[in-house]
């Protein structure tokens, strides 16, 4: 029986264990979450915090977090290291000496991606008691967008038991939010960016469709139609690498049967494997209808287009979804620089 998607990610990191800190002790669910990646060796755990309040938690709770590993960032012996490397990254911002150590004691995700940022720790989850924003900001300002890509962006994994469809019932559908109604340029880098996620998480060969309600002109043109004719041309012009269609609508984008009506002697369509769909309303939209109807089992949604791994959680996650971004943010660190 085939291996679902988060058990072959879990296998992946275990072998290569890497450390991910965790910015939030205060989350029951963090605190759960990480005792269970320690069980299950999916990574080396790092959670900000002063010790005795860890511990007094986890005992609370029933849990083991022995083995965690803690920060309290007032305390860190690498806090003058760090005041500096944020003062340095941000002085053309206004930042000063005396700011930054105020945002580092007080901002415990600006605290765990300046770990991330200097090799302290391969990765970071947080989002679980934050916004996206709160999240993302000092993503961007400390860890930067990867080499090329301008737009960060977000992923989903949808695990589909028993379909015929994608690779092994497997999906990714891009973006589901963060980019509320992205041009088309900012579409052909989401492309670009699931591509990649695609490879480092499911690895089979991504064959993107750019989604929309026409399918090669089937529909009058229109504004929406004509962005995402647009982000397919722009696609092709920038990234002439990727096996990338559009516009394409979802059944010709994944049902072989319906693709040779629609569109013959397509490479992608019938078969595609990434969706990226043309505004946040159509992702969201899609994956809660397909997790809640359809028995699909969805993972992030996951950042990407960062130069380093960070995740964010839905404040409304349970602790398997904080479990399985622990597993996600570890294999992306293991292939974090390699691709």
């Amino acid at each position: 029986m085939e291996k679902r998607f988060i058990d072959v990610i879990k296998d992946r990191a275990r072998a290569d264990q890497k450390t991910i800190v965790l910015p939030e002790p205060d989350d029951d669910r963090i605190i759960l979450a990480a005792a269970r990646a320690l069980e299950e060796h999916l990574a080396k755990i790092i959670i900000l915090g002063e010790r005795s309040y860890i511990d007094k938690r986890a005992m609370l709770l029933g849990v083991n977090l022995s083995e965690a590993g803690s920060i309290n960032p007032p305390e860190y012996e690498k806090l003058d290291e760090y005041v500096e490397l944020l003062y340095n990254i941000r002085k053309n911002k206004g930042m000063t000496p005396e700011k930054a150590r105020e945002e580092l004691i007080e901002n415990p995700l600006m605290f765990g991606v300046v770990m991330v940022k200097n090799g302290d720790a391969d990765g970071m989850v947080g989002g679980a008691s934050h916004t996206t924003a709160d999240l993302i900001r000092p993503s961007l300002q400390v860890i930067k967008t990867a080499p090329g890509i301008k737009t960060v962006s977000t992923f989903m994994v949808l695990d589909v038991p028993g379909s015929k469809y994608g690779h092994q019932g497997r999906f990714m559908i891009s973006d589901v939010g963060l980019n509320q109604n992205p041009n088309a340029e900012q579409l052909a880098d989401i492309a670009k960016s699931t591509d990649k996620s695609y490879r480092d998480l499911i690895g089979d060969d991504p064959k993107i469709a750019m989604l929309s309600y026409s399918t090669h002109g089937s529909a009058v043109a229109n504004p929406l139609v004509d962005k995402v004719v647009e982000a397919t041309k722009i696609a092709h012009e920038k990234y002439p690498e990727l096996n990338l269609e559009g516009e394409l609508q979802a059944d010709a984008a994944i049902v072989p049967d319906i693709a040779a009506i629609k569109c013959r002697e397509s490479k992608v369509a019938g078969h595609a494997n990434i969706l990226i769909v043309p505004n946040i309303d159509v992702g969201n939209i899609s994956y809660k209808l397909l997790q809640w109807l359809g028995g699909v089992l969805p993972f992030g949604p996951l950042l990407q287009g960062i130069a380093k791994p960070v995740n964010d959680l839905s404040r409304g996650c349970v602790v398997d979804d904080v479990v399985g971004v622990i597993a996600i943010t570890a294999v992306q660190a293991q292939l974090n620089g390699k691709n």
